[in-house]
């Protein structure tokens, strides 16, 4: 069996994406464009066609682009233009390969 060479991909953590019946969506994080010369943040929802999922992440095939900052959890509490300030000292550790959670 030959095997196609492996290409690129666009992966996020799959608790980063809102399962509505209206598709698929993420929350991307960007400056708040009526907030002049500041720091803030606001939320815009995006949606986005999934691929693949392994361990912790999903493929991103068609939506978002690599680069942008997603909101990875907690996202059920969100809604588009919300401000938001990033704090990362809670977040989770995600891997391709978890180990299992009662080991």
């Amino acid at each position: 069996v030959a095997l196609g060479a492996a290409l690129p991909v666009h992966v996020i953590p799959a608790t980063a994406v809102v399962h509505a019946p209206h598709g698929d969506s993420v929350f991307v994080i960007e400056r708040a464009a009526e907030v002049q010369g500041s720091d803030a943040l606001v939320l815009r929802e995006q949606p986005v066609k999934l691929g693949t999922r392994r361990g912790d992440y999903v493929v991103v095939e068609d939506g978002a682009v690599a680069g942008e900052q997603v909101v990875a959890t907690g996202v059920f509490k969100l809604r588009a233009g919300t401000h938001v300030v990033v704090d990362n000292t809670l977040k989770p550790e995600f891997a391709l390969a978890p180990p299992p959670g009662n080991g």
